[in-house]
């Protein structure tokens, strides 16, 4: 009787240890897929802050050229 006991106790703990390595692997699958993840999102996030600046620097740039223009007209008229 004591050695059928202490043969499941022994079968159980090391059916419990698998399942720990089981867990332990997918927590470690989890967190790599995190990890990409947030590496995506953050080229995404960087791909549209570059795009929306462009956007903004050449936006600026036509106004600015718009108002040397008015500038330009009036000092011209000047004379």
């Amino acid at each position: 009787m004591k050695r059928l006991m202490s043969l499941l106790i022994s079968g159980v703990l090391l059916a419990g240890g698998s399942v720990v390595v089981a867990q332990d692997n997918s927590i470690k699958q989890n967190t790599k897929e995190i990890g990409h993840d947030t590496k995506e999102a953050a080229k995404a996030t960087g791909k549209k802050v570059k795009k929306t600046t462009k956007k903004v620097v050449h936006k600026t740039a036509k106004v600015t050229r718009k108002g040397a223009e008015k500038v330009e007209d009036k000092t011209d008229n000047k004379k």
